[in-house]
């Protein structure tokens, strides 16, 4: 019986772990987002571009990296500069962008 227990507790943890991991990265991506023009950030609609103009429009996006549970120097998003915002929404891993060049 205390083997199964052991297993039962060591399977919660791992669970409550992930789940804190996931939340925590999903609700600090956008605060890593600043741009020179200061304008609002805009979300990337669904579905997502395959094909872009190739005029120059620049955006400062917000990527997920995919690294969870990490703090420094690994952080869950950084800030990427694109062409323009339908380059940035073809991109599966941006979440959001706004006008301008990243800082």
């Amino acid at each position: 019986m205390p083997r199964i227990a052991k297993k039962i507790f060591i399977i919660t943890l791992a669970i409550f772990a992930v789940v804190a991991c996931q939340t925590k990265a999903d609700k600090n991506y956008s605060s890593n987002l600043e741009n020179k023009n200061n304008t609002q950030a805009q979300v990337c609609s669904n579905p997502r571009p395959e094909m872009c103009t190739r005029e120059y429009k620049p955006v400062c996006a917000v990527v997920d990296t995919k690294v969870r549970c990490v703090k420094a120097p690994f952080p869950s998003t950084i800030k990427k500069t694109y062409s323009n915002s339908c380059t940035a929404c073809s991109d599966k891993n941006v979440y959001e962008y706004s006008l301008g060049v990243c800082k």
